[in-house]
């Protein structure tokens, strides 16, 4: 009876882990597909120096966010979901009274700080002061960033999944319907206002479908103000000084390759990145909405806490393997597909990184323990670590193979990551990775490195075929393993029998 009952928990925690994964997954395939509408016009209208300098502005003022926001899109996470499992009305209500101050006041000071300093943030990313009229505009895009994160802190601490989906499709294609046109008659100088169009959708979205939640309004006491503002700020605050560190060592390496390599250089960069982070993107998606707040639900126990690591970090390699083979032996063609010929230049860069995401599904599955469990010293000097050596990397990287280079370095800190969590984890919470895991981790590594390997030395003519094989290999692979802990095939039948 107890084999049995475990049995159907396991099975049940997996079931949540594939649902969370499908819904955001089917949500970012979505997305993906308005991307690449989006990026391809993009692409031909402003060309790779307009793409770098889109991608200098953007990145400029997700810097100023990550110096001003504390935190608090991340951190009030835990302490929502944390008071929503409780199912006490009362502090729900309090917790988010004091929240949303939280998050209007940091917003206001992150649109300060761009305002104030906007000649010098000007000078600092394009070498001059002309943009500092830019930069003024774009603070109001700071605060909605900030109001915009607090409404889906809220969203996903209640477990309002729908709701956070649905702001996140209509945002992507509001966004490709209002930005386009302005690329078409204005050309780079749209820019600026197409990144303030998408930050008021994507707030007006995400405060429509926050309205829906029906929460008793409260004025927290000043004491709970203290104790439930403090609690957030204290986790915030560390989890803000790593988010910061790792955009400005972003915005240090992007502002190296404008000034070694040029502006088109930038922009290979950062379309390659947009790939990698939105097209793989699915599953880290799936950890930081669904997985992160149940992870925080079980982290008073550690047995309980490094079962569901292995569950998530199983589900995400069995999903992830058979896509990232397939990144790696297509690349060129996802270039040219996804952008055009004038970005082939970052196809090297695309599929070593690609192959890097391996380590970083598995770092972060076990990585998030650290904010599950509150662990705020641990969790910033072990990103701060990461941080260090990547940029050291990064620097190495480009100086010896350009951006190619670049592709490597991001595999090798994923590899160190995957490591030192590996390690930090186990000591200090006894982690440990199961056979199964080990196994399929094996498996699809070996594949992998074999797809790679084939990629750099052999022609398209060999690697094009061999690499379908090594994908199909995988997809089966994947697709068995995934059968014997959900039982694949008996809802197939059940479906067909269903329809007939």
């Amino acid at each position: 009876m107890l084999g049995t009952s475990s049995s159907a928990k396991d099975n049940s925690s997996y079931k949540e882990s594939l649902k969370a994964t499908s819904l955001f997954g089917g949500v970012q395939v979505f997305n993906i597909l308005i991307g690449v509408i989006r990026s391809k016009f993009i692409a031909i209208l402003l060309g790779p120096s307009g793409m770098g300098m889109y991608g200098l502005f953007t990145l400029t003022t997700s810097l100023i966010s990550s110096f001003t926001n504390c935190g608090l899109g991340t951190s009030a996470v835990r302490n929502i979901a944390e008071a929503n499992s409780t199912r006490d009305q009362n502090r729900i209500a309090l917790i988010i009274s004091v929240f949303r101050k939280l998050v209007w006041f940091t917003g206001l000071i992150g649109m300060s700080v761009c305002v104030c300093f906007a000649s010098f943030f000007s000078k600092l990313t394009f070498g001059d002061t002309s943009y500092t009229c830019a930069f003024m505009l774009l603070s109001v895009t700071i605060l909605l960033t900030q109001l915009t994160a607090g409404q889906n802190a809220l969203l996903q601490g209640l477990r309002k999944y729908k709701y956070l989906a649905s702001a996140n499709v209509l945002g992507h294609v509001l966004a490709l319907l209002t930005t386009i046109p302005l690329y078409y008659f204005w050309g780079v100088k749209a820019i600026v206002p197409s990144i303030m169009i998408m930050g008021i959708v994507t707030f007006s979205l995400a405060r429509y479908f926050s309205g829906k939640v029906k929460i008793e309004k409260k004025s927290a006491p000043i004491a709970v103000f203290k104790s439930e503002g403090g609690n957030m700020l204290k986790m915030g605050i560390f989890i803000s000084l790593q988010s910061l560190l790792s955009i400005l060592t972003s915005y240090i390496v992007r502002i190296y390759i404008s000034r070694t390599g040029g502006l088109d250089d930038v922009g290979f960069y950062t379309a390659g990145f947009t790939i990698i982070n939105s097209y793989v993107g699915l599953i880290f998606t799936a950890m930081s909405t669904d997985y992160y707040p149940r992870l925080s639900g079980v982290a008073s126990s550690n047995s309980a806490m490094n079962k569901m690591i292995n569950q998530q970090a199983e589900i995400a390699l069995l999903l992830l393997a058979p896509i990232i083979s397939l990144f790696i032996v297509f690349a060129k063609w996802g270039v040219v597909i996804l952008y055009s010929q004038k970005f082939l230049a970052m196809e090297g860069m695309l599929y070593w990184a690609m192959f890097g995401i391996f380590f970083k599904a598995m770092g972060w599955s076990v990585a998030y323990s650290f904010l599950a469990k509150s662990d705020t010293k641990v969790f910033f000097w072990n990103e701060f670590s990461a941080v260090v050596y990547t940029f050291i990397l990064n620097i190495v990287g480009y100086q010896m193979a350009g951006l190619t280079g670049l592709g490597i370095s991001f595999c090798i800190s994923f590899l160190v990551y995957f490591i030192q969590v590996i390690i930090v984890c186990g000591k200090r919470y006894g982690y440990k990775m199961e056979k199964k895991i080990v196994r399929i981790f094996s498996v699809q590594l070996i594949l992998s490195t074999v797809c790679v390997i084939v990629k750099v030395l052999s022609p398209n003519l060999v690697s094009y075929p061999v690499g379908s094989i090594i994908f199909l290999v995988l997809t089966f692979y994947s697709y068995r393993e995934l059968d014997k802990i959900l039982d694949i095939k008996r809802y197939i039948k059940s479906f067909r029998s269903t329809k007939k």
